[in-house]
Order: C-alpha cells, then structure tokens, then sequence
C-alpha cells in the first residue's frame, strides 16, 4: 500500500451517512484482533456507516478493501515515544479530514497515540482488552493500562473484564463483554468440501484413515507445544489400549521464532516421534482443518484472553480438550461442571501432559455416535453463545452508547432483509 497519513477530506455528497469509526490496530496479519477489526469493519458498512482501519497493512489490508472499508497507513506497530507521539498528530489530522465520530483502539502501542488524539479531538475512545497482557513491572502495568482507559472498554471474556477490574480498577459500569465472533458461515461443516480436506491431508502427508490431534496456535512457549508433544510420547508408548491410528499436527505460524521451532523439531525428534507429529506451519483453511480434526487441542500454559480456537473448533463440530485456566473454562463446556450430556470437551490442567494424554485416550477411543453427538452440541453452543452475528451487534451497539447513532438497530435491519431472518432472531 501506499503511504498515506492523512487521506482526503470527506466528500458529503458520496459518503455513507452514518458516523465515521476509526479502528487502530498495528498489522493486519491473522490473528483475533486483526479478524476482528475487519469484521467490524464491514458491520459499520453493513450499517450504513464509514469503517477507516489506521495500520500499517499486512495480509489482510485487500479484504479490509474489498468489503468497502478504507485504510490509513501509519508506523501503528511502533513502540517508538517519538513515533508514538508523530502518530498522535497523524491521528488527530486523520480525525478531522474523515470527519471521525470515534476511535477503537485494539492494541497497546498505537492505543496510547489514539487516546491523545481522541483527547485533543474531543471523540469518544473504545478499546478492546484482546490479550492478557504480561504485567511483571509498574512500568509495564502502566503501559498495559492504556487499554482500560477507554470511554467505555470491551473485553472479550468474563475473565478478561476480571482481569481489568483487579489490575486498573476500572468500573464495572465501563466495561462491556463481548465474546470473539465465529463466522458460522465459514465455520460450517455442511459447506466443506471433502476436497478441501483431502488437500490438506495431503499437504500434511496424513492419510484419509489417520486420526488427527490438532493443536492451531503460532509458535510460542506459552502456547504449550511442548506439553502437546509429551503427551504425544505418552500414547506412543501407551500399551494398555489399543488405540487407533493417530498423528499430532502442529498447525501455526513461527512468526520468525526460528529457535524456538527447531527446539520442537529436537524435541520431537528425542522422543521418537517423527511419523507421530508433524509442524506444519501456518494454515490458511483452517475450517477444513478442524473438519480433519478428530480433536482439537488448546494446551496453553497461561491464560488465554479468550482463545478462538476452542470456538472454532467446536463450531465445526470437533471436540476440545482445553487447559482450566484464562477464558476456554467460558467457552467449553466440560466435567464437572456439566453433565456429560452436555459436555463440549474436556478441561486439563496447564503443563500436564499425562492428563491431556488420558483425554487425547478418551477422544481417540470414543464411539462415533458419542463423538458426533458431542459434535453437535457444541456447534450449537457456539451458535446460541459466540457467534460473529452477535459480536457484531454488540460491538456496534457499544458504539451508539457513546454516539447514539442507531447503528445496531440499521445493521440488524439490513441483515434482516438480506438474509429474510427475523430481526427478533439476531437481537436475542
């Protein structure tokens, strides 16, 4: 993209007449933010109104343009103070030439510019807590802190909305909580083709009567790699059931830890376990993926803010075996806190490979009717409790208690009479 800090003024005779939103987001890589912040994009336009996205661009900078939102290209990845307070600048000149009714900020860096450029503009500033954010100083408590300084901020699990309130002391009466969105429609075993599924067998080298353990996460520590390719080396060894053929697949971005992949590979490659479990980099069909999935795995070892693959997964009707601790306790319903009738999964505890082992046993050996049935309870879960409908509509209705804008109401509307869905179904 081109370089632009301050776009053109705004033309009243060929702009959409809803309000102008700013989000700020550093990249638009994949990821949960990034996903996000083109969603809502495409709410507001939905909507009627105007989506400009402040970043400096990444892979999903074409889709952002081509659900109709505009880009405003700016160093938002910088942690620079001298950049960071060029960008104040380059924000509050943005806001004035679109006209911006209000400022979403989504990550920490780029947040602080936004809030003294609402501040200076006189907008309304919206953040979303995305992320648990490590706070191990006073001086990176103070930097996380920019996050729970908005006119109203959205976190994105009960356990994050906690996490605000002891950390900031940010009222209640200012936070909202709103789950990460599943497209339904993407999210869809009915629309896989088995094609698409056949493709990425092949391209992971597993065959069509292998059962895959997968683990989605980019490659970091904390993700729980390693705990996945322990519990690995504990069915490998397992004697005492006859398990089905199975194999790990490793589905993640390294986003340039090369050290810490090649000591998966090591890793791996002590315990023996090879033809067991593959690294297989990024994924880009990931609904095919946990079509493939015979489980799904989230073995974090800190708490996840909220954890999308978990929703996911199970919106493809896949089970999931989750760590206990963040927010997956919020989205995966398991024992014993519900009945095995109702169960979407399972829970274990962070760092345990012996416990996870035991579930990957459970998953690996249960009959097919117990695992289809399981299978569509949580897409049904998913569909009543995490769907991108409903994130949507609360997003957007987050913004008309600051704007009064009525955006909720004009998105629900338009959904209404394009899909002929009754506009009592997507405000329930």
């Amino acid at each position: 993209m081109t370089r632009q800090d301050v776009p053109k003024a705004r033309d009243p005779a060929r702009d959409p007449p809803g309000p102008t939103i700013l989000q700020i987001i550093p990249r638009l890589d994949t990821g949960g933010a990034e996903l996000a912040t083109l969603e809502i994009a495409e709410a507001l336009r939905t909507a009627g109104a105007r989506a400009v996205i402040a970043t400096e661009g990444g892979r999903l900078a074409e889709a952002v343009l081509r659900r109709g939102a505009e880009l405003a290209c700016l160093p938002a990845a910088s942690k620079n103070p001298v950049t960071m307070m060029r960008n104040v600048a380059r924000l509050a000149a943005l806001v004035e030439a679109r006209d911006v009714a209000l400022l979403h900020a989504r990550s920490r860096a780029p947040a602080w510019s936004a809030l003294l450029a609402a501040r200076r503009t006189g907008r309304p500033f919206v953040t979303t807590y995305h992320g648990a954010y490590g706070q191990a100083s006073p001086v990176k408590g103070l930097y996380n802190s920019v996050m729970a300084r908005g006119d109203l901020v959205i976190a994105n699990s009960r356990f994050t909305a906690d996490l605000i309130r002891a950390r900031h002391g940010t009222p209640e009466a200012r936070i909202r909580v709103i789950y990460r969105g599943v497209d339904l429609d993407a999210f869809d075993p009915g629309r896989i083709a088995p094609e698409r599924v056949a493709a990425l067998r092949t391209a992971w080298g597993i065959g069509a009567d292998v059962r895959i353990v997968l683990h989605a996460a980019r490659l970091t520590g904390w993700k729980g790699q390693g705990v996945v390719i322990e519990a690995a080396g504990r069915l490998a060894r397992h004697e005492t059931h006859a398990l089905p053929p199975w194999v790990v697949v490793l589905a993640g971005d390294a986003q340039g830890r090369t050290d810490y992949a090649r000591h998966l590979e090591a890793q791996i490659a002590r315990a023996g376990l090879k033809r067991r479990v593959r690294i297989v980099g990024h994924c880009a069909d990931m609904p095919a993926a946990f079509c493939a999935a015979h489980v799904a795995v989230v073995a974090s070892t800190e708490p996840e803010a909220f954890g999308r693959a978990a929703t996911e997964a199970m919106a493809m009707g896949c089970p999931v075996i989750a760590t206990d601790i963040g927010a997956p306790p919020e989205t995966v319903l398991a024992p014993p806190a519900a009945n095995p009738d109702e169960a979407t999964g399972w829970l274990v505890p962070p760092g345990d490979s012996v416990a996870l082992a035991d579930r990957l046993i459970e998953t690996l050996t249960m009959p097919a009717p117990a695992r289809r049935a399981m299978g569509e309870r949580a897409r049904r879960h998913v569909a009543r409790h995490f769907s991108l409908d409903q994130m949507k509509r609360q997003t957007l209705a987050v913004y008309d208690e600051l704007l009064g804008a009525g955006l909720e109401r004009r998105w629900t509307a338009a959904k209404s009479r394009v899909h002929g869905t009754p506009e009592s179904a997507l405000t329930s």
